[in-house]
C-alpha cells in the first residue's frame, strides 16, 4: 500500500529572509522526496508548500520550524490542503 500523499502550506515568521532559508528548505525537500515551493513574502515571512508522503512532509516541516544555522524561526503557521500532484521543488 503506497504512503498517503499530503500537502501542507506553511508561513514561517522570524529572521528567515537573507539566511538561505528557501535554498536549505529546497535541499531538505529534495533529499526527502517532497515536492513544492518556497517564496519570500513582502511582510518578511517565507511561504512554503510541501507535498508528498506524510512522513517525508512531516520531516521537512520539522526542519522548517528550525531552519538553517543563520535563521531564527519565531513561529510557523501550518495548514493542510488537498494535494495537487506537484513534482519537483522550486524557489519562487
Amino acid at each position: 500500500m503506497p504512503p498517503e500523499i499530503v500537502r501542507r502550506r506553511l508561513r514561517v515568521h522570524g529572521r528567515v529572509q537573507g539566511v538561505f532559508y528557501r535554498d536549505s528548505t529546497r535541499e531538505r525537500a529534495r533529499r526527502e522526496g517532497v515536492s513544492g515551493w518556497a517564496k519570500n513574502c513582502a511582510d518578511g515571512t517565507v511561504e512554503v508548500v510541501l507535498e508528498g508522503p506524510e512522513p517525508a512532509v512531516s520531516s521537512v516541516a520539522a526542519f522548517c520550524e528550525v531552519g538553517p544555522p543563520h535563521a531564527s524561526v519565531r513561529d510557523v503557521d501550518m495548514r493542510a490542503e488537498e494535494p495537487q500532484g506537484l513534482s519537483g521543488f522550486e524557489i519562487r
